[in-house]
């Protein structure tokens, strides 16, 4: 579809909140540089998809959480009110001209009342009995997802036509579309007609196909539609603009001026990343990408000089851990005295945890135990746990809060990551459950008590990188 002229770049929720700031410096660029070549695919304002579905931390319940568990269409239909309010001060922050914002709330009153009829209407239609309500809850979450991006990119477009520049609106959201298509068809019609090189496209981050992005990647539906506009027009870069540079660690617990940004890792990498729940990319989204052989960059929205970080298939670099993340999980050990010799227990178990949709970070075994570490809620894993109690009637099984912190590099090759690293929580005082390593040499894990995870990320970002980094100056200076 290309030659390779132009990049793709997506901005996030938390960014788009603030995308003002951005106009005049990441959308339009500095004098001399052309604003077009780019496509810009957004995410929703921060902060709206929460209210739409349900709050991504703390699990609160949105329109749809509120729709599927109601009988009557008070709670939902506040909730409703409560997002479009939340749209229109969303937008309020970012538009100047009185048109723009008449033009936007009116955008938000036809979308609102859209999906307010369309849920009236199914409410209606399952009170039949031949009808379930259940059966469509996927396409109403789908629905109220398309109207944070919908809103989000059409704001952008109107913003950007006000600062002189030649921006399109495309909307992949299928608002009031006949039929379903593929999720290529829907990028490729969307995109049809578009000069790259005199128009800047604001896509909307989520795409309405026969697919059903909600089904298969949930909330990570955003990067997937970015990866795949990637992978289908081969651009030099994809580009994902983010709050904060990809760094050595996170900035709140080790410093600001404790990190160290990354610059430039690979694939591998990153997927380690996503599977610690500190996604640079969400990993189906990086398989797009990675299969399309299209390097990816991810940078500081707010910096817009600094090239960030490139994220490609190298294998290079000077050996060492790169970044040190971590994480709450939950240990779920299943210990049964005749499991010795027998085949069969881990698919089981697998199965189960699959089926209630939980994620596995990391597991271990042994002749008698499968201890699985995984990330989810309580909840969640005790729906598990009791239904390996029936499977395993004479087995034990137990669930645990604890954390995980990972050590990740693209080459953790002679680094004796492992011993420095009990070494470093050891002389810290910090007691250490389990520990991983794969022959493979990307990561390390650490298992610790659930109230040392802080304590811990900081203790081994010192020893593996800083101090590790004064050691090699020192060296040098030598």
């Amino acid at each position: 579809m290309s030659d390779r002229q132009h990049t793709v770049e997506k901005i996030g929720g938390t960014s788009m909140s603030r995308v003002r700031e951005l106009r005049d410096t990441l959308l339009i660029r500095e004098k001399g540089q052309s604003p077009y070549g780019r496509i810009f695919v957004v995410s929703a304002f921060g902060g709206i998809t929460d209210l739409l579905l349900e709050h991504k931390k703390t699990g609160e319940h949105g329109v749809y959480a509120l729709f599927a568990n109601n009988d009557n269409h008070h709670g939902w239909l506040d909730a409703l009110n409560k997002v479009a309010c939340a749209m229109r001060d969303a937008h309020g922050d970012v538009l100047d001209h009185p048109a723009d914002v008449a033009s936007a709330d009116d955008f938000v009153r036809e979308r609102i009342e859209g999906a307010r009829s369309c849920l009236f209407d199914l409410q209606r239609l399952c009170s039949y009995g031949h009808f379930q309500l259940s059966e469509h809850m996927l396409v109403v979450r789908e629905l109220l997802s398309g109207l944070g991006e919908g809103h989000s990119a059409y704001v952008a477009t109107l913003m950007m036509q006000r600062a002189g520049i030649s921006a399109r609106f495309v909307d992949l959201s299928g608002w009031r579309d006949e039929g379903d298509v593929s999720l290529d068809d829907r990028i490729c019609n969307g995109l049809e007609g578009i000069d790259f090189a005199t128009e800047m496209p604001i896509v909307t981050g989520y795409a309405q196909c026969a697919e059903g992005l909600m089904g298969e990647y949930d909330r990570g539906y955003s990067e997937v539609t970015f990866a795949r506009l990637a992978a289908l027009t081969k651009p030099t870069e994809a580009i994902i603009h983010k709050e904060f540079h990809l760094s050595s660690a996170d900035p709140k617990l080790v410093g600001d001026d404790g990190v160290v940004k990354l610059g430039r890792t690979n694939y591998d990498v990153a997927d380690q990343l996503s599977n610690m729940g500190m996604e640079a990319i969400h990993p189906a989204a990086a398989k797009m990408l990675r299969q399309a052989e299209v390097p990816l960059r991810v940078t500081n929205a707010f910096e817009p000089g600094d090239p960030g970080t490139l994220i490609d298939d190298s294998e290079g670099g000077e050996a060492g851990v790169e970044i040190v993340t971590g994480l709450p999980i939950v240990a779920l050990e299943v210990f049964e005295q005749d499991m010795v010799g027998v085949k069969g227990y881990d698919a089981a178990i697998l199965e189960a945890l699959t089926r209630h949709r939980v994620w596995i970070v990391s597991k271990s075994s042994n002749a008698n135990t499968i201890t699985h570490y995984v990330r989810a809620s309580l909840k969640s894993v005790r729906r598990v746990e009791r239904e390996l109690a029936r499977k395993f009637p004479s087995g034990s099984i137990n669930m645990r809060s604890l954390a995980m912190v990972s050590a990740i590099g693209r080459d953790l090759t002679s680094q004796k990551v492992l011993s420095r690293g009990l070494v470093a929580l050891e002389d810290a005082g910090i007691d250490v459950i389990a520990c991983h390593q794969t022959p493979r040499n990307v990561d390390v894990q650490f298992v610790l008590k659930a109230g040392d995870l802080e304590a811990g990320t900081r203790v081994l970002h010192k020893e593996l990188i800083l101090d590790q980094i004064a050691e090699s100056e020192h060296l040098n200076a030598a």
